[in-house]
């Protein structure tokens, strides 16, 4: 009997477990946004260190002195239900998507990287070369521009001459020659028709 009311029976009001798991989940998403884009873009190991010590940290606040079965799975069941209503408050209004997500962050423009956006980032010049490197470029000159996207995501615009041809541009230029080879062969056919109505 004992082991189901360790289990069922929650330590703590269910009221006070979703204000707890409300008001963590709140904090720590204030808390990365002012951490910066950066620590979404690559975690390093010391930032994934910091991760999963945060999670320790938080934890009891969010569980009290709650070890129950029922308490961590209302405490789940809590902390999805908020985090679903932030991510459609933030697709439906404006202000509060650009609180919590923010605005892309652009780390070089015309083939030149902008030391300050690196520097306030946090985030070092071998790391974006990588990304260009990724995508196709050789370096940062290869680039029209480079943005840090609000979800941590590194985007890569090469220059139009250091882009690769798609299939759609492949199947064009195929189509274009197959015309102008149509045309030499029907040219090439008047010509000798021509030279054999000649007296």
């Amino acid at each position: 009997m004992d082991m189901w009311n360790d289990l069922l029976v929650t330590g703590v009001p269910l009221l006070d477990k979703a204000i707890r798991t409300v008001c963590v989940y709140l904090a720590l998403a204030v808390l990365l946004r002012l951490a910066g884009k950066r620590e979404l873009a690559q975690l390093t190991g010391f930032d994934l260190v910091v991760m999963l010590l945060l999670s320790n940290v938080v934890q009891n606040a969010v569980i009290g002195p709650d070890n129950s079965l029922w308490g961590g799975l209302f405490g789940a069941i809590v902390l999805l239900a908020a985090n679903a209503v932030t991510v459609r408050l933030a697709e439906a209004v404006p202000l509060v998507g650009w609180w919590f997500k923010g605005k892309p962050t652009v780390l070089a423009s015309h083939g030149a990287y902008i030391p300050s956006a690196l520097r306030r980032l946090g985030l070092r010049r071998s790391d974006v070369d990588q990304a260009i490197l990724q995508q196709g470029g050789s370096s940062v000159a290869d680039t029209q521009s480079v943005t840090l996207e609000p979800g941590g995501a590194l985007l890569v615009r090469l220059r139009p001459e250091e882009e690769n041809a798609s299939a759609g541009d492949m199947a064009e230029i195929r189509e274009r020659l197959d015309r102008i080879e149509r045309l030499l062969r029907e040219q090439a056919s008047r010509g000798e028709n021509t030279k054999g109505q000649a007296p």
